[in-house]
């Protein structure tokens, strides 16, 4: 008996279903290994030194190489994922992944160790906003909130795990072993994406404007390059070298500002005709913009946290830099298990009953870090982190997946590439300024004190209390029916 269109139709939908979601979990975990490579290698630098003959300052260019690349390809993402399909994009940051993980495991010199991670860092860069995307046309406006939750875990527990992994790692074995342990895990997701991955949208056939790439480049490179050159521009150092680094910072910052003006520019005059690199009238929609302003500034608390906190539990309290990554371990752990249920809170109440006491309770952990000293209990610290990693939890879902609902479906991509760069952005920007305003109010001798702590914190509070403000401007757009896979 032949079959009628409504099950022929009933049977394809059933197996676009169960595609798309196995589709999204395995885009969820090849994320998570990715993004989890991009702060595993700032606790293996002594041992870098050690083995490869290099100063402190050159190891340095090992996140800061990585950052940079992030920076310049995150923006670019949005024309690759409307150009090519989905599995192209995948498979294309999977290979280059791996191929740098490779490089790096075996780098027999410092170059190619550099090399190696910018490689790295190209593959990573493409598997976020691929992820947000695919989960933005997949899963219907309902339960967008309950698998962008699941999105937090890569955003927030895989970079807060990093350092704590490499520890542990590097208790036992070489440091090439951080790239040796992940790299089957790379080449089977590989595999296995190349087999299951479908595209989730259509493609263009609109050509890549080299011009923009090339502005692109100079414009979030030399903004995030000018930070990383803060601390070197205000420290203590030789007197030649504070030159150096102020000159290439002011350097920096102005081909980063000029090439960014043209980039902007360039982008308004070739979304005319749907041909921009990175489609900048996302921003014409207020709900996005107050979200993505939301965001920047949590992503600059929240990388600035984890970065000043273990390193004032290793001077102040004189913990081991595995110890202090243990005592943020907690709240990176909390915001991770949180993500789904504030997730289906969205999806249930909106972004208000969410994102106010997010607000409040981040502003009020940043404000009690200010008083942080040699006499605060290590305990009272994991649970302050904790409680700030829950405020920041209750914040991203909700502010993440209602920017990238209120655009319309042929934006998606081009959203996710501006939450992808504004996070780098941010966080790069939240590790440099507070990084710095610890270390000059410690007295650049290059300790840091009780007192540069509290500077630091005092301003990344000044600069969060707005945010119970915005939390109240910013609303879930009403759900449509478009998309078609539940989130389990």
């Amino acid at each position: 008996m032949p079959r009628t269109e409504q099950a022929i139709d009933q049977e394809a939908r059933a197996d676009t279903v169960e595609t798309g979601g196995r589709v999204i979990w395995l885009l969820l975990a090849a994320a998570f290994v990715a993004i989890l490579n991009e702060t595993t290698m700032g606790v293996a630098i002594p041992h870098l030194i050690a083995d490869l003959g290099i100063t402190y300052r050159t190891a340095q260019w090992l996140t800061t190489a990585f950052m940079l690349t992030m920076a310049i390809v995150i923006p670019t993402t949005g024309f690759l994922i409307q150009r090519f399909t989905t599995r192209q994009v995948f498979v294309a940051a999977m290979i280059l992944f791996s191929t740098g993980t490779t490089m790096a495991m075996l780098a027999p010199a410092w170059p190619v160790l550099i090399a190696a991670r910018v490689v790295q860092a190209s593959g990573t860069a493409m598997m976020l906003p691929l992820l947000m995307t695919t989960i933005m046309m997949l899963v219907p406006a309902h339960r967008r909130g309950a698998m962008m939750g699941r999105v937090s875990i890569v955003i927030a527990f895989a970079p807060a795990i990093g350092p704590v992994l490499s520890g542990f790692v590097l208790d036992v074995l070489s440091w090439r072993w951080i790239f040796a342990i992940v790299l089957p895990i790379a080449l089977t997701a590989l595999a296995v994406g190349a087999r299951w991955i479908r595209n989730v949208g259509r493609t263009t056939d609109a050509p890549l404007d080299v011009p923009s790439v090339i502005l692109s480049a100079f414009g979030f490179g030399g903004l995030v390059f000018a930070l990383s050159q803060i601390s070197g521009a205000e420290s203590g150092g030789a007197a030649a070298d504070v030159a150096l680094a102020r000159l290439t910072l002011a350097i920096s910052l102005a081909v980063g500002a000029v090439a960014l003006v043209l980039f902007v520019w360039r982008q308004i005059r070739l979304q005319r005709d749907d041909r921009a690199l990175l489609d900048l009238r996302v921003f014409q929609n207020t709900n996005f913009a107050l979200s993505m302003a939301q965001f920047a500034v949590m992503s600059f608390a929240f990388f600035g946290a984890i970065t000043v906190v273990p390193l004032y539990l290793q001077e102040v309290h004189g913990l081991s830099a595995l110890q202090s990554g243990l005592v943020v371990l907690p709240g990176s752990i909390a915001m991770g298990l949180a993500g789904p249920i504030i997730g289906n809170v969205y999806d249930r109440w909106g972004t208000r009953v969410l994102l106010m006491p997010g607000a409040v309770l981040v502003t009020a952990m940043l404000w009690f870090y200010t008083t942080l000293d040699a006499d605060t209990a290590v305990p009272v610290i994991v649970v302050a982190q904790t409680l700030l990693a829950v405020g920041l939890a209750m914040s991203f879902t909700p502010l993440s997946t209602a920017a990238l609902a209120s655009l319309t479906r042929n934006h998606y991509s081009h959203g996710s590439a501006v939450l992808g760069t504004v996070q780098q952005v941010a966080g790069a920007a939240g590790v440099a300024v507070m990084v710095t305003v610890a270390a000059a109010a410690s007295g650049g001798g290059g300790t840091l004190t009780s007192d540069g702590t509290q500077t630091a914190f005092l301003f990344s509070a000044v600069a969060a209390t707005p945010l119970v403000l915005g939390a109240w401007l910013i609303r879930k757009p009403a759900d449509d029916a478009g998309p078609i896979i539940a989130a389990h």
